[in-house]
């Protein structure tokens, strides 16, 4: 899976729970899930759990508290994909 066809998967999972739809139309690798998208820290770890099972792969506590963007979602996927 390359990084564009990671960010489209992404971006599904993300869509429910933003209420900022332009800044999801527009969303970059630079979007913050917080500040751009008015995602609260509880739908945030919603999307961690869903990312979780989207990508079958497990999210410790400390990257958990790093997944604040989406460039750092991506590494983090990235990363657990390749460990797998």
């Amino acid at each position: 899976m390359n990084k564009d066809e990671l960010i489209a998967k992404l971006k599904v999972i993300i869509k429910p729970y933003t209420t900022n739809t332009e800044a999801f139309d527009n969303l970059t690798e630079n979007t913050d899930f917080i500040n751009d998208l008015s995602i609260n820290s509880a739908n945030l770890v919603d999307i961690v759990l869903d990312i979780e099972e989207a990508f079958d792969i497990v999210i410790d506590n400390t990257d958990m508290e790093r997944m604040l963007d989406v460039k750092t979602a991506v590494e983090i996927i990235e990363t657990k994909l390749a460990e797998k």
